[in-house]
């Protein structure tokens, strides 16, 4: 870690699904380091456990055994299990989550959707701050659309500045190329490369593709639910 401040933090994290008669081992004792700051890539192929290993690390899901910390305060682990409510606010207060399919309101404009995670809770200045990233993700001129009538590489810019509108501390990528052409991944793989440089954000992504995992900082390759390598 070099001396930074450790942003996530897992010892043993193991998720087991019952599906069936059958026990599905999907993340399999997996402990690693995240710095505050880092650019970290997952990557592996279909089955591997990358999806799920995200899914722990931004608290969608429970692990069955293991620890995970974060910014040094212990999450899971040791018998110790976060109300649902304590949980809710970490998720709202310190990841933002990017996913393939983009998951944007049909109905609402551009600047709405990106406005729909703070509903409960807009502080004054939300909408300038929404009005902001739009602008520096390059489509506030698109705000008073609606999804319907904007690209997909716009979509997924879309995605981000909603993902970003609370500032997270972490921001999670689960595929957020996946249902893009190469021109278009690229691009998008570029915002976050710039975000990570320009914010400081912690980034996580998944992705199947080892061209755009190579443009992180960090490497993490999976296979049967194992960190099977760490490069650098």
């Amino acid at each position: 870690m070099n001396g930074k401040t450790v942003a996530i933090e897992t010892q043993g994290l193991t998720k087991i699904y019952t599906r069936g008669i059958e026990q599905v081992l999907s993340v399999n004792e997996v402990s690693l380091k995240i710095a505050q700051g880092d650019f970290v890539s997952v990557i592996g192929p279909s089955g591997s456990g990358k999806t799920t290993l995200t899914n722990l690390l931004g608290c969608l899901d429970n692990p069955t055994r293991g620890e995970l910390a974060l910014g040094g305060r212990q999450i899971f682990g040791s018998g110790k299990r976060l109300s649902e409510r304590e949980l809710t606010r970490i998720r709202r207060e310190t990841f933002g989550y990017i996913f393939q399919n983009f998951y944007l309101i049909p109905t609402l404009t551009v600047l709405e959707n990106v406005l729909l995670p703070l509903t409960f809770y807009r502080k004054p200045g939300t909408e300038s701050e929404a009005l902001r990233l739009l602008g520096l993700l390059g489509i506030d001129h698109r705000k008073d659309h609606l999804p319907g009538e904007i690209s997909g590489g716009e979509m997924q810019r879309v995605a981000i500045a909603r993902a970003m509108v609370n500032r997270p501390e972490v921001l999670l990528a689960d595929e957020p190329t996946g249902n893009l052409d190469t021109k278009r991944s690229t691009e998008i793989v570029q915002v976050l490369k710039e975000l990570n440089q320009t914010a400081g954000l912690t980034i996580v992504m998944v992705t199947h593709n080892p061209e755009l995992a190579r443009q992180a900082n960090r490497m993490i390759e999976m296979r049967d639910g194992r960190v099977t390598e760490m490069q650098a």
